[in-house]
């Protein structure tokens, strides 16, 4: 592709938008910058390179003035937006930010999708691939710009991407050659509209495998499964709660790899810091990763028992007198908030609430009723929340008038022996910039609570 003096509009200027500014700038390109937020409200971008010719911040811009020649959406961008469909409508291109992050870098490129474990699974794939001695990133949608982290790579390199259904909406020819399809449960519908456009979505990041590439899936999954038998490249399938002949599952109590009758043990279960059977989902998914990079299975091993989690992720912020606190702000929908709850054998109690992602919260609402002896809830979603409680019988049920409220009740709610888990099932949205945003939040307002009492 000829890039100097190319139109690319880029829309989104948050870090994904900012770091593809910059590697168009050094290709050359000629770079339009757009969002609807005013340029207040946009860390970071006063200090880009960018005339106001080029700069369109708190505006919609004239899409004939600009005339683009590609276009370039960080991941929150709707690609129903006016702008995208007219460049959709005239046949221009359209690509995410990790297409153009991607473009001619020679790294091998591990990819990690699905709707829950994500962040986890990348993470530990990443702490795995740094044990080859090779050089490593770790970016994408775990929070670090993938745009800005591969310039200089080699053939030597790995690059380990979490890649979410909106970055892989506008794939081209991104290669993926180890890709990893973790689960599929409903999320994001209020942009994908179903779920089977969803799992479409999910499923491009096998879209350019060739034949001598990986694919990683959930055996579990039936929804996952079934693309097994038309990919292109090699497929290794993982089961936390079956046997697999050829795979990785759990067999007497261990994580081990079979293949034509052999059974060889990776690591006791027993041995890894991850808590909750779901997680057993990522560490089999990360063994798998590894595998293609040539560590042997004692380092694989090794690597996967020295592993403490990632941050907003059931992260445990502290036992403060006999109570157990835990932040799982990246729960941003009902699955992986059931997986919370369904990690814990303590009596809960649990904080929830944020912006509905179009999500029926009924058949979560009963796992809360099972599991929680109090439920604390906030935000915009609260009302449609506390019905579907009442529906399945929850008993316990606080409102609270803010965040703030909501961490004071329920440590007023919990007893030595209990956990507070701070767990939405929705995003936070409504109340905050972001995930790590509500998830320091917790952490802070838990610990001065200890210190002083918090000030409504």
């Amino acid at each position: 592709m000829e890039w100097i003096n190319k139109r690319v509009l880029v829309i989104g200027a948050g870090l994904s938008g900012q770091a593809a500014v910059r590697k168009l700038q050094r290709l050359g390109a000629e770079v339009y910058l757009t969002d609807r937020k005013p340029l207040a409200e946009l860390a970071g971008v006063d200090k880009m390179n960018l005339d106001q010719k080029h700069l369109l911040v708190g505006c919609v811009p004239d899409y004939a003035v600009i005339n683009p020649e590609l276009l370039v959406l960080s991941p929150g961008v709707s690609p129903q937006l006016p702008l995208v469909q007219k460049a959709l409508s005239q046949k221009v291109e359209v690509w995410s930010e990790v297409e153009l992050a991607m473009f001619n870098c020679p790294a091998l490129c591990v990819g990690v999708t699905g709707t829950n474990g994500k962040t986890t699974t990348t993470s530990l794939i990443g702490e795995l691939a740094k044990r080859t001695g090779r050089p490593t990133v770790v970016a994408g949608n775990i929070g670090v710009a993938l745009s800005g982290q591969v310039e200089g790579l080699s053939e030597n390199s790995i690059v380990v991407a979490e890649l979410s259904s909106f970055q892989l909406e506008f794939i081209h020819k991104l290669r993926v050659h180890v890709a990893v399809l973790l689960n599929l449960t409903p999320d994001h519908l209020d942009r994908h509209g179903s779920l089977e456009a969803y799992l479409e979505a999910k499923a491009r990041i096998f879209e350019n495998q060739q034949a001598g590439d990986l694919a990683i899936l959930n055996w579990d999954d039936p929804y996952v499964r079934g693309l097994g038998a038309n990919l292109k490249g090699q497929v290794l399938y993982f089961s936390p709660t079956s046997f697999l002949e050829k795979g990785i599952s759990l067999h007497q109590g261990s994580i081990v790899y079979a293949e034509k009758g052999k059974i060889i043990p990776i690591v006791s279960r027993k041995n890894l810091q991850l808590r909750g059977a779901h997680n057993l989902e990522n560490v089999m998914a990360a063994a798998a990763a590894a595998k293609a990079f040539g560590l042997s299975w004692t380092e694989i091993a090794e690597g996967l028992a020295e592993f403490p989690g990632v941050e907003h992720r059931e992260e445990i912020v502290g036992t403060f007198d006999g109570v157990l606190f835990v932040n799982d702000s990246k729960g941003t929908n009902t699955d992986a908030a059931t997986k919370a709850l369904l990690a814990f054998e303590e009596p809960l109690v649990l904080i929830a609430g944020g912006k509905n992602k179009g999500l029926d919260f009924h058949e979560f609402m009963k796992v809360v009723r099972e599991r929680v002896k109090s439920l604390i809830l906030l935000g915009m979603a609260a009302a449609e929340m506390e019905q579907a409680a009442r529906d399945e019988g929850v008993e316990r049920i606080i409102r609270a008038e803010s965040f703030a409220d909501g961490v004071e009740q329920a440590i007023a709610e919990a007893v030595p022996g209990d956990v507070v888990l701070l767990s939405p099932a929705c995003t936070s949205w409504d109340m905050f910039k972001s995930y790590e945003e509500r998830g320091e939040l917790f952490k802070e307002l838990v610990r001065r609570h200890y210190r002083e009492p918090i000030e409504q």
